[in-house]
């Protein structure tokens, strides 16, 4: 007979805190997560697990499971990719030594497009500054916020759509490494990887077969199909994939605090889903509160 479940529903597997670029701090996150009425939730900052720390003191005592995790960015071309990262070693030195480039790559990026935003409107990067959390990862989110402190958007969603949107011409990628060298890391720290709202694209954009079938045979688990930016259509074609190709389907809200529109538990992840991500982890355990 299996062992009865530790942790508890409704499960959300897609959370960011200001470690990244969400608005509030990883303790503030799991209190949010807590008032929501989850019974789970998992911290997936931006290729960090700086929050990790905190976010389990603040779990533990509480009921809550909490599922330590990260969203990898990777690149496909000039197409960014997310990848969420389960459960692995924090300490594993290649994906320790990934991240920390990918950190710095953002960094460089960041304070580039803000320089050539400063050509046309009153923006530095002090002002970018001004938004971030010590230590936290730098991204296009604090630009955003430091555009509607500035006045120069209503919300960050706004800058997003504006000045942020690549037509506009500030827009430039920086370094991520492609996502089956992604999947094949996390793996080997032990964890188990979920590719991010991949449906958000037109039919004709998701990810072809074959290049799935390679990502599974790498060891990729699931595709987070559940997810309010993906397009119903897309989400079809990556059903039938996933039940071809055997992968799992995950859901969560890529929560922000007030970074985004997204709540908390707006989409889930079913038990057994979670349960599988638990029994083939091998780098890292649930934080049972």
């Amino acid at each position: 007979m299996a062992a009865a479940r530790r942790f508890k529903a409704p499960i959300d597997l897609h959370t960011h805190s200001s470690v990244s670029d969400g608005t509030e701090s990883p303790a503030q996150l799991i209190r949010a997560a807590r008032v929501a009425g989850l019974g789970t939730v998992a911290l997936t900052d931006h290729d960090s697990t700086a929050g990790w720390a905190e976010a389990t003191q603040a779990t533990l005592g509480t009921g809550l499971t909490l599922i330590p995790g990260m969203e990898f960015s990777t690149r496909i071309s000039f197409a960014s990719v997310h990848l969420l990262a389960y459960l692995f070693d924090p300490t594993n030195a290649t994906l320790v030594a990934e991240t920390a480039r990918i950190r710095q790559a953002r960094l460089v990026r960041a304070e580039q497009m803000v320089n050539r935003i400063g050509e046309d409107y009153a923006l530095s990067w002090d002002d970018v500054l001004a938004q971030s959390t010590d230590g936290g990862t730098i991204g296009r989110p604090h630009i955003a916020d430091a555009l509607v402190a500035r006045g120069h958007a209503l919300t960050r969603s706004e800058a997003f759509a504006g000045i942020l949107h690549w037509k506009a011409g500030y827009y430039q990628p920086h370094y991520a490494p492609d996502p089956l060298t992604a999947v094949k890391m996390v793996r080997a720290a032990g964890g188990v990887p979920v590719l991010a709202h991949p449906a958000t694209r037109s039919v004709s954009e998701v990810v072809p077969e074959e290049r799935l079938a390679k990502l599974v045979d790498a060891g990729l688990f699931g595709l987070e199909l559940d997810h309010r930016e993906n397009k119903p259509e897309s989400v079809a074609r990556l059903r039938e994939l996933a039940a071809k190709l055997g992968l799992e389907i995950t859901g969560s809200s890529d929560y922000h605090g007030d970074g985004k529109p997204n709540r908390l538990g707006e989409n889930t992840t079913a038990p057994d889903v979670l349960e599988k991500i638990i029994e083939q982890a091998t780098g890292a355990e649930p934080v049972y509160g």
